[in-house]
């Protein structure tokens, strides 16, 4: 059986390989030349050691080598972020010529200039668990949320990332926020500018497009889509503003969809659960979808009689 069996194995096999022998995007197979979504990830996870020192850093570090061990931390996101950095600035055009040496330095010049914004995004976080916690009765402290909660989890992942968009790194802001997408549900794209006090509140579902303004003290439900009309124009749309703006003190209530870039929602306005909003709608206004008429009925009116029933046995 072996014998007959081994032949076809390697027949297979030279199937599959002569496959990658073309230029298709998915045979690119220089991995030298390509980031390193495992160690995105572990920048990431670093990176929130470092917002929140007290609540993802290893336990059994004792707390007076707490400032060693985030010195560590610090210095190993630099080394490693800057050299995923380096990787992914050829896929600029402008730097597609450009040497080795020169993406190296431009990539530490980025790095430092993100990790210097740590102290802001830190301060910026603050503002958003503060959010969370006035806005959930349910959380019990401000650690509770640190811990537990996915909409944080994911705002956090989406602040780190934004500034790394900010400062034109290719792929790595989007891989960050696509980690943070399949651990949460919770989809924003980096490209967002979303103000301080922003609260998720359970989060699965919800959809923040690239080109989305959303201003400060903000409160979003489950399954809200901030999304584009339409994306039948493909690339041409690229840099286009697809996505709605949101203005200040919005509560957007789960299911509701608001989409196009033209679409503005004015500050103190109120969006029920599962409306459909494409036209911008003024400040001040309670928006919400005409209830739908439920109709009841009594099922053992409309059970059809057993057999039982019929013989009265």
């Amino acid at each position: 059986m072996g014998q007959y069996i081994d032949p076809k194995i390697g027949q297979v096999v030279d199937l599959i390989l002569s496959d990658y022998e073309d230029e298709r995007t998915v045979n690119r197979i220089d991995i030298h030349n390509q980031p390193d979504k495992a160690a995105v990830i572990d920048v990431v996870e670093k990176l929130l050691k470092i917002l929140y020192p007290g609540f993802y850093s290893d336990k059994i570090y004792k707390i007076y080598s707490l400032k060693n061990n985030m010195s560590a931390t610090i210095e190993d996101v630099i080394y490693h972020l800057k050299k995923q950095i380096a990787i992914v600035l050829k896929y600029n055009e402008n730097n597609e010529e450009a040497a080795e040496e020169e993406l190296d330095e431009k990539a530490g010049d980025i790095t430092l200039a993100f990790m210097k914004k740590i102290p802001e995004i830190r301060a910026v976080l603050e503002t958003d668990i503060d959010a969370a916690f006035e806005g959930d009765p349910a959380a019990k402290s401000k650690a509770e949320i640190i811990f537990s909660y996915p909409g944080l989890y994911a705002i956090s992942v989406y602040r780190v990332a934004h500034e790394l968009e900010v400062l034109h790194v290719p792929m790595i802001p989007r891989m960050m926020t696509e980690h943070a997408h399949s651990i949460t549900g919770i989809d924003i794209h980096p490209g967002a500018q979303i103000g301080k006090y922003f609260f998720i509140d359970h989060g699965t579902g919800i959809v923040i497009g690239e080109t989305t303004i959303i201003g400060e003290h903000v409160k979003i439900y489950q399954g809200v889509t901030l999304g584009g009309l339409s994306t039948r124009g493909g690339q041409k749309l690229s840099g286009v503003k697809r996505h709605p703006t949101i203005g200040n003190n919005v509560t957007i209530y789960s299911g509701a969809s608001i989409l196009g870039g033209e679409t503005v929602i004015g500050d103190d306005v109120t969006v029920g659960g599962n409306t459909f909003l494409v036209n911008s709608v003024d400040g001040g206004t309670l928006v919400s979808a005409k209830k739908q008429e439920l109709k009841y009925s009594n099922k053992r009116a409309h059970k059809k009689p057993s057999d039982k029933d019929k013989t009265g046995k």
